[in-house]
């Protein structure tokens, strides 16, 4: 049961269904990046998606395996982009192994945690500035 939420929480973000997203994340949602830094609340992380979605309109998380231990579920995959859509562009696409770290709780989303070297992205965003 908990690894279908964070299944239909994955699928949300690939198909950027900001709505599915925000109607899965608990009301004091928490997001904490790869280096750390969280937001907290479900009506932030709706204009954080819209955001990210915005540099990367093809996010797309590939899950790999999926580990259920009690109310936290772990994601082994991959995590990839291209920086406002520029297909056209080889070096704006990025591709990197990811662990996501979720909790849930009554059927919702409460935390959702990255764990990724975001450092190739963030140089494609600062290149193409």
């Amino acid at each position: 049961m908990k690894k279908n939420i964070v299944t239909n929480f994955i699928n949300a973000i690939n198909s950027k269904d900001i709505e599915a997203l925000v109607s899965l994340m608990s009301e004091d949602h928490t997001f904490i990046d790869a280096y750390g830094s969280s937001v907290e609340g479900k009506e932030k992380m709706r204009n954080g998606w819209i955001g990210y979605f915005e540099w990367f309109p093809d996010y797309l998380i590939e899950a790999e395996q999926i580990i259920e231990d009690g109310s936290t579920i772990v994601v082994f995959g991959f995590a990839s982009g291209t920086y406002k859509g520029m297909v056209d562009r080889p070096d704006a696409h990025w591709r990197i192994p990811v662990s996501l770290r979720a909790v849930v709780e009554n059927k919702t989303i409460k935390k959702w945690q990255v764990y990724a070297d975001t450092k190739i992205p963030f140089d494609i965003i600062v290149k193409y500035k």
